[in-house]
């Protein structure tokens, strides 16, 4: 208690609280952290690839938000310009073969530019990683983790390194992969991983370590390692889950054949994770990973019940679940390899064969009643067209390693710039009006999904639905016409089901006529250079 005393002091400011930047702000822990440090007495700058990602956010207007990259020097030491406190949030996870070289570069160009700027310090939020196991022969997510907090730590700027293992909050990856396997499986054939000794902790206390970090007197250069109170198997989680769940007992049988392999493709098929990042996560799950110190209480004091034990935390996160208070996912950030290409009609459109489903009503409802329906679409709620249809598109989407309809939504009622929504990402939404969603399915091409409402006289509305898509190649031409016979039923009964749907509202009587348009649209002349 002494050392915290002194590092509050060491570490005074002058008042408006330290600068802090935050990396990884559209991710699932950056999200929750910039609150916290704004409750801090803290003032936040989030760096975004895509900034407009963030209008949404409730913190959006308190914080400055600025366009760059990790792995471009020039926007870094722009985001960095007086700095306090650096936070590094970001990995290259699921993005393939290459992403070691690419977390390796981008932990590099960072702590040249926060030396550079002369930041006081970098926080960095790692994995936990086994004492007895060379680095080499770690899994290539625990040893790119590792080494990325090497490379922080060796470029001469005070680092704090936070090592975690599985993390447990709402939204988390680990929560849900811990949460379907336990709710869907009453009976599992398990890898031989689930009786692999693993240290939770709860979301809450690492985003206290996360703030209390910034504080740390600037002779603090080092690693920590984070974890709650319980050292736990895989298995236990699963059955102290169906306690806290109130599920019936669950039947666990390990298998050992079972390799990470396999095991990502069977987490894959039962969760909404996608194998991409279920794979690593379950390479991960190998190892034992329990903290051999916990030397951050010393800097960040843990309170009366902190950190939080395991069941505490779990019904936390299970309790933010059932009140549909989720504020962060695994999947906020985008999903790597995601198409990130201008809708059409922009203007920085480079043109290109463009195919267009348009399906248009009158609605006899009033403009809120059909907004409800639009923004409420996807999840639990479903497409309001051929249910089945849907399933096998995001069936085959999961085979081809995508990320299908289960990542469902972050909100039951509410949408935001930035939200995944099944297998589509908002990429736009205009409350009341417009609802834009991005495809990150797997097809050969680019494909976009609009809904929009406008209101007409006598308190009805007009309803316009338009899917575009931008194929890539042959393929991508072969792909929509042997798909575009089926648009009648998914698309026109989609327009049909909403506008319906909204006409249940009091006062409303049934939808009226539709209009469908259904064609090819020609490339945009190319536009005169001044």
């Amino acid at each position: 208690m002494e050392r915290a005393k002194e590092t509050a002091e060491e570490t005074a400011d002058d008042g408006e609280g330290l600068r802090c930047l935050v990396t990884g702000a559209t991710g699932y822990i950056g999200g929750r952290l910039v609150p916290e440090l704004l409750a801090a007495g803290h003032r936040v700058r989030c760096l975004a690839r895509t900034p407009e990602k963030l209008r949404d956010y409730p913190w959006t207007a308190e914080v400055e938000v600025v366009r760059g990259d990790v792995t471009d020097p020039e926007s870094l030491a722009e985001a960095m310009r007086d700095i306090d406190v650096a936070y590094y949030l970001v990995h290259a996870l699921g993005t393939g073969s290459g992403f070691e070289e690419t977390d390796r570069r981008a932990a590099r160009i960072f702590g040249e530019q926060a030396r550079a700027a002369g930041v006081g310090r970098i926080v960095y939020l790692g994995g936990l990683t086994p004492g007895d196991v060379p680095e080499e022969e770690l899994s290539p997510h625990l040893r790119s983790r590792a080494e990325v907090g090497r490379i922080l730590l060796d470029s001469g700027v005070p680092t704090t390194v936070l090592r975690a293992a599985v993390i447990i909050g709402s939204g988390s990856a680990s929560f849900e992969m811990l949460r379907y396997l336990t709710e869907r499986l009453p009976v599992m054939v398990t890898p031989s991983w689930v009786s692999t000794r693993i240290q939770p902790i709860g979301v809450r206390d690492v985003l206290r370590y996360l703030v209390g970090s910034a504080r740390m007197p600037r002779d603090v250069h080092r690693t920590f390692d984070i974890g709650g109170p319980d050292v736990l198997t895989y298995r236990v989680m699963m059955e102290r889950y169906a306690e806290v769940g109130r599920l019936r007992k669950r039947l666990i049988l390990p298998v050992p054949m079972l390799t990470p392999r396999l095991s990502s493709h069977w987490i894959g098929l039962v969760t909404p994770v996608p194998r991409s990042i279920a794979r690593p996560l379950a390479e991960s799950l190998k190892y034992e990973v329990v903290c051999r110190e916990h030397d951050i209480a010393e800097y960040v004091p843990d309170g009366p019940g902190r950190p939080f034990p395991f069941d505490k935390a779990l019904g936390l996160a299970l309790q933010r679940v059932r009140e549909a208070k989720v504020t962060t996912r695994w999947s906020s950030a985008s999903l790597p390899g995601a198409p990130s290409d201008p809708l059409p009609t922009d203007p920085d459109w480079a043109g290109g064969s463009l195919y267009e489903d348009v399906r248009e009503r009158g609605v006899d409802a009033p403009p809120a009643a059909l907004w409800r329906v639009v923004e409420g679409i996807g999840g639990d709620n479903g497409w309001y067209s051929f249910p089945l249809a849907w399933a096998v598109r995001g069936w085959l989407d999961r085979a081809m390693g995508g990320v299908g309809l289960r990542r469902g939504r972050r909100d039951a009622d509410r949408l935001r710039v930035g939200d995944s929504l099944d297998f589509w990402r908002v990429e736009e939404i205009e409350p009341g009006r417009l609802l834009r969603l991005r495809a990150e399915m797997r097809v050969p091409g680019l494909a976009w999904l609009e809904m929009s409402v406008e209101e007409r006289d006598g308190g009805h509305s007009h309803y316009r639905q338009r899917a575009l898509f931008h194929p890539r190649g042959l393929l991508g031409h072969a792909y929509w016409w042997s798909v575009s016979p089926f648009h009648a039923i998914v698309f026109g009964g989609m327009a049909r089901n909403i506008a319906r749907a909204a006409s249940r509202t009091p006062g409303s009587v049934r939808s009226r006529a539709e209009t469908v348009s259904v064609r090819p649209r020609p490339r945009p002349r190319p536009r005169e250079q001044n």
